[in-house]
């Protein structure tokens, strides 16, 4: 196992034992909207978003105890999107991670209510964390809203996406589907270890800029993916992108042209980090992780 699966590995158990501490058990009524939150956030995947928030914050010099629930509350944020994005009014998908998706295991209005209670969950983790000095949780409250809210956030993002779905549209207006859509999140992931670690104005602006080459380039290749890789080794329905004529790189650049963008930020992202006086070869991995990944 290299040092990076080391990582994520280690990152997802405490991640997951974060989470679980903080969640009500599947006995707690009502029964069902809690199945359907386990079943959601417990359904595998490498917690690439909080293992940024833990990447970030510890090459910065934060204890890993500072950075777990921040972690664990991104992570909610994360799966709430996915749900709510799998429903039938958005990408109605059946599969997500190899499993029937919420809405299809349970129910649609379950599918709802679960995003929008790990939504909520989210924000009070960061608020009830004891660990942190109050200025600190505002901070990352604040943060976190903006990139999942509206005007520049990940919500804002989905909804250009969904009326950009047949149309032709620009590059420019591609990436600025992207920068919210998918990238709004992974950047105040790195933003937030970074907030944790109290790093100064100039590392806060450096790690940004790393966050947002790396939420371009985790797009590039989840559109990729999409086209090349099959639904087996996805773990959800491939080729979708393509059906709903949906706005993507390989669509607009062809795949050739978009595996060399790809290329391109992932250059820009490591050369980034070369401004950073911190330790940042795990990041550089990160980055390295997600140029080359298969699901």
């Amino acid at each position: 196992m290299s040092e990076l699966e080391n990582f994520f590995s280690r990152c997802r158990r405490s991640v997951d034992k974060t989470l679980d501490e903080l969640l009500p058990d599947e006995q707690t009524e009502p029964m069902r909207l809690h199945e359907a939150i386990r079943w959601s956030l417990f359904g595998g995947g490498k917690r690439f978003r909080p293992a940024l928030v833990v990447a970030v914050g510890s090459s910065f010099g934060a204890s890993e105890e500072k950075l777990l629930r921040t972690a664990a509350a991104i992570e909610m944020i994360h799966t709430y999107s996915l749900i709510h994005d799998d429903l039938p009014a958005m990408d109605n998908d059946d599969l997500r991670r190899g499993r029937p998706t919420c809405h299809k295991k349970f129910d649609e209005a379950t599918a709802i209510l679960t995003g929008d209670v790990l939504q909520t969950l989210a924000f009070q983790a960061i608020a009830e964390d004891e660990r942190l000095d109050t200025r600190i949780r505002v901070k990352l409250i604040l943060e976190i809203s903006r990139a999942a809210g509206t005007p520049a956030g990940m919500v804002a993002g989905q909804q250009l996406d969904l009326e950009a779905e047949g149309k032709g549209v620009l590059i420019e207006e591609l990436e600025r589907i992207h920068h919210r859509k998918t990238g709004a999140i992974i950047t105040v992931s790195a933003r937030a270890g970074a907030i944790i670690a109290e790093a100064d104005s100039k590392e806060l602006e450096e790690i940004t800029r790393f966050a947002a080459h790396l939420g371009l380039l985790f797009q590039i290749t989840d559109d990729l993916l999409d086209v090349t890789q099959t639904t087996k080794v996805l773990g959800k329905t491939a080729g979708k992108d393509a059906s709903a004529e949906k706005a993507t790189y390989p669509a607009i650049y062809g795949l050739k042209q978009a595996q060399i963008l790809a290329e391109n930020i992932h250059g820009q992202a490591r050369e980034t980090l070369n401004k950073i006086d911190k330790p940042t070869k795990v990041l550089g991995e990160l980055a390295d992780f997600i140029l080359n990944r298969k699901t």
